[in-house]
C-alpha cells in the first residue's frame, strides 16, 4: 500500500535543538521555530498495512487503509501505535463504528477508563458529548490534557463524532514536545525538576453543588505531577501543565507560580504546534493524551453536535 510520509531527512537529527537567536524572557519570540515529529534517535520506517497522510509539521496525520470496524491484526496494531508516537494524534474518515466497535478498538490498547464527572454514553466507559439547543453547556473549548487531576491520567482517547453542525465544530490538539522544544533555556532549567499539582475543581466546579462537589472533592483530591513528563515510550520531554486542572508550581510563592504557569500554558496557543481537524460524521480520532493538549471549538451556536469518546488508561507520569 502506497505511503504519503513526510520522507525522512537524510541530515542526522541534531543533538543539540537549534534556536532562534533572540528568545525573550516570556517565550513568545517571532520568527522559525524548531519542529521535530520524532525525539533525536527515531528510526524512520516505512509502512507496510496503512497509508499516512500528515496534516501538520509535527503532530497530526490521516490514516487510510484501516477499518476500525474490524479487529485489528498484530502487525496492523503495531504500526497503528508507531504512527501514534510519531504524529500524536491520528485521524480515521468514515468510520462510523458502533459504541462497542468503538470500545473494542480502544481496548487494544489497554484497559478503558471510567470517568464519573461527565455524561455517560450507553456504557459506563463512554462519556457523551451531546451539544445544541437547549443542551446545558460545558465548557471543553480551553487547551487542556484530559484527567491530569487522576494519579494516573489516561493513556489515550478516542473519539467518534456521531453527528456534526452545518459549520463549526473543529477540534486542534496542540504537541507538547514541540512546546518544550521551543522554551527558552532559562525557563527549561526552571522547569525541568519541578512538580505541579493538578485538581479538577478549576475545570468541573461549576457544573455541581456544594453537597456533590463536597464528594467529588473526596473522590479525587489534588495530586500532584512533574511539569515536564518524560514519554514512557519515546523518552522525549514534554510539557505536561494545562489551564483546566494544574494549580500550582509546588514550591514556589502564589505570584511567582502564576507567572510560570501563564508562561507556560500560553506554549499550547503557538499555531505552528498545532493541527486543526474538520469533522465529517463518522470520522474518529484517537490521540496520545501523554503527549497533547486539545481544544474543541464551540463556533457553531445551537447547532447539534454529538460525539462519544471512550479513553485508555494511563501509567503515573514521571
Amino acid at each position: 500500500m502506497s505511503v504519503t510520509e513526510v520522507p525522512p531527512s537524510t541530515t542526522p537529527a541534531p543533538t543539540t535543538p537549534l534556536r532562534p537567536a533572540r528568545i525573550p524572557d516570556d517565550g513568545l519570540y517571532e520568527g522559525r521555530r524548531l519542529l521535530r515529529r520524532t525525539p533525536d534517535g527515531w528510526r524512520e520506517r516505512p509502512y507496510e498495512h496503512l497509508e499516512i497522510v500528515p496534516q501538520a509539521a509535527t503532530i497530526g496525520a490521516e490514516i487510510r487503509g484501516v477499518d476500525l470496524t474490524r479487529p485489528l491484526s498484530g502487525a496492523l496494531r503495531e504500526e497503528v501505535h508507531r504512527a501514534l508516537l510519531e504524529w500524536k494524534v491520528l485521524f480515521f474518515r468514515g468510520q462510523h463504528p458502533s459504541s462497542a466497535q468503538q470500545r473494542a478498538f480502544a481496548r487494544t490498547w489497554g484497559e478503558l477508563e471510567t470517568n464519573p464527572l461527565l455524561e455517560r454514553g450507553d456504557s459506563e466507559e463512554v462519556v457523551r458529548f451531546d451539544k445544541g439547543a437547549g443542551v446545558p453547556p460545558s465548557f471543553e473549548n480551553v487547551w487542556h490534557t484530559d484527567v491530569t487531576f487522576r494519579e494516573r491520567p489516561a493513556m489515550g482517547a478516542v473519539l467518534h463524532l456521531r453527528e456534526v453542525p452545518p459549520s463549526g465544530g473543529d477540534t486542534m490538539w496542540a504537541d507538547m514536545a514541540a512546546a518544550y522544544d521551543n522554551l527558552p533555556p532559562g525557563v527549561r532549567e526552571r522547569i525541568d525538576d519541578a512538580v505541579a499539582e493538578h485538581d479538577f475543581l478549576p475545570g468541573f466546579r461549576r457544573f455541581y453543588g456544594p453537597e456533590k462537589l463536597a464528594g467529588l472533592q473526596d473522590a479525587f483530591p489534588p495530586v500532584t505531577h512533574p511539569v515536564v513528563r518524560r514519554h514512557p515510550e519515546t523518552g522525549r520531554r514534554m510539557l505536561f501543565v494545562n489551564t483546566s486542572f494544574t494549580t500550582r508550581i509546588v514550591g514556589m510563592e502564589r505570584a511567582e507560580s502564576d507567572r510560570l504557569l501563564r508562561l507556560l500554558f500560553q506554549q499550547a496557543h503557538v499555531p505552528e504546534f498545532q493541527v486543526r481537524f474538520r469533522w465529517q460524521a463518522g470520522d474518529v480520532a484517537f490521540w496520545d493524551n501523554r503527549a497533547t493538549q486539545h481544544y474543541a471549538v464551540a463556533d457553531y451556536g445551537d447547532a447539534r453536535r454529538v460525539a462519544e469518546r471512550v479513553a485508555i488508561a494511563g501509567d503515573r507520569p514521571y
